[in-house]
Order: structure tokens, then C-alpha cells, then sequence
């Protein structure tokens, strides 16, 4: 790896060999069972650390509401979330891309050395404000996530990620949404859009395009 780069595990689980290369010495407990996933931050933190403009990375698996758990990434990065997000989603399977990103002017170590995991803050769980869904799509897909995340208060800005969503939820919700606006709503759309507006959005050019499809059609005829 470039000079330069340290990483900070949960415990020494991996140091740089003399030859530069990253050698695993994993610990069975560093292995988190996630959303039915195997998971081994240390997968996520190795390909973060490869990127050139993260100078330090730490990923944790963290449960801030219970039965919630999470993947959550720490950098010390001028990268933004997005652009890495995008990074790790292009080498990693999506259980390993951690649903937070967050960057912290250095990562907290303990006395001996050792990543201090209690120092590490909670990522926030959406935008600050709560932002009322406006519009009848947007209250309508409100009502579908409230039901398969579990959670009621739901605002138009939320991060489906952070309200604990993942490949699994995005399925039901896409089925849900096809039903009920009888357009083809795929889990890829929940996934990139992100959040109720972005996904509202995503609908009603769906809606809109199945109109013109329909109205060609009556002129065709």
C-alpha cells in the first residue's frame, strides 16, 4: 500500500508485510452474521484503504437501535460518502458496502494502540430535520417502508440504508410499490434512490412513461 496509509482494526488482525502486500490474520470474532451474510469488515476496510484519497479506514459493525445492525465506515478522506460508496459497490457484493459513511478528522485510538470503538460516533440516521413526505406518491411509499422497515416516522429525506434497509427489504418494497402504482418498481430503484423523494421521483416517471406507452398506442390503433 502507498506509504502513508495505516489501517486500525477491532484487534491485530492485519499488518503489512515487508513485501507491501495485506496479510489476514483474521479472528473468527472479527466474522459478523449480517442480514443472513457472513461478514468480514476487515474486506471492506481493506478495499477502503486502497482507495487513493483515504488516508485512514476503520469499518465497524454497529447496532445503535437494537436489533438494527449496520456496517458503518470511518475515514479520514477529502472523498466524499457518495464517491466512495460508488468505489466499493464496484468491487464489493452489497452486504459489504457499509450503509454510513462517516468522516472523522482522524480515527480514535486507544493508549495501546488499538482502534477505540467507543470513541467512534453514531452515524446520523437521515438529514437532521424530519421532512414530511409531500406528495400523495411520496405518503403512499412512506406507508410501504414504514411497513417493511418496521419504523413509522419516516421522512421524505431519510437514507433507506440507515433506516436499516438492504437487499432483502428493497425486494419486498419493490413488490409493493409495482402493485400498487402497477408499474415495474425494481429493487436496483429502491437501492439507488435512497430515499422516499429520490424513489417517488423514480415512480412517477415510471407512471409517466407507461401513460405515453399507452396513449401511442391509442393513436396506433
Amino acid at each position: 500500500g502507498p506509504a502513508g496509509h495505516r489501517m486500525y482494526r477491532t484487534g491485530d488482525v492485519v499488518r503489512w508485510t515487508a513485501a507491501g502486500t495485506l496479510e489476514f490474520l483474521g479472528r473468527a470474532d472479527d466474522q459478523v452474521k449480517l442480514r443472513g451474510f457472513r461478514v468480514e469488515p476487515g474486506e471492506a476496510e481493506a478495499v477502503l484503504a486502497r482507495h487513493p484519497e483515504v488516508a485512514q479506514a476503520a469499518v465497524v459493525v454497529r447496532e445503535d437501535r437494537p436489533g438494527v445492525k449496520q456496517l458503518v465506515a470511518y475515514v479520514v478522506s477529502d472523498a466524499g460518502p457518495e464517491t466512495l460508496r460508488a468505489f466499493l459497490a464496484g468491487v464489493l457484493p452489497d452486504y459489504l458496502v457499509p450503509s454510513a459513511i462517516v468522516a472523522l478528522e482522524r480515527i480514535p485510538v486507544s493508549a495501546n494502540g488499538k482502534l477505540d470503538r467507543r470513541a467512534l460516533p453514531a452515524p446520523a440516521a437521515g438529514p437532521a430535520e424530519h421532512v414530511e413526505p409531500s406528495t400523495d406518491t411520496e405518503r403512499a411509499l412512506a406507508a410501504i417502508w414504514a411497513e417493511v422497515l418496521g419504523t413509522d416516522r419516516i421522512g421524505a429525506e431519510d437514507s433507506f440504508f440507515a433506516l436499516g434497509g438492504d437487499s432483502l427489504k428493497s425486494l419486498h418494497i419493490a413488490a409493493k410499490a409495482s402493485a400498487l402504482f402497477a408499474v415495474r418498481v425494481t429493487p436496483a430503484d429502491v437501492l439507488t434512490s435512497r430515499t422516499i423523494a429520490g424513489l417517488a421521483g423514480t415512480v412517477e416517471e415510471l407512471i409517466l412513461g407507461e401513460l405515453e406507452s399507452l396513449a401511442s398506442d391509442q393513436e396506433s390503433r
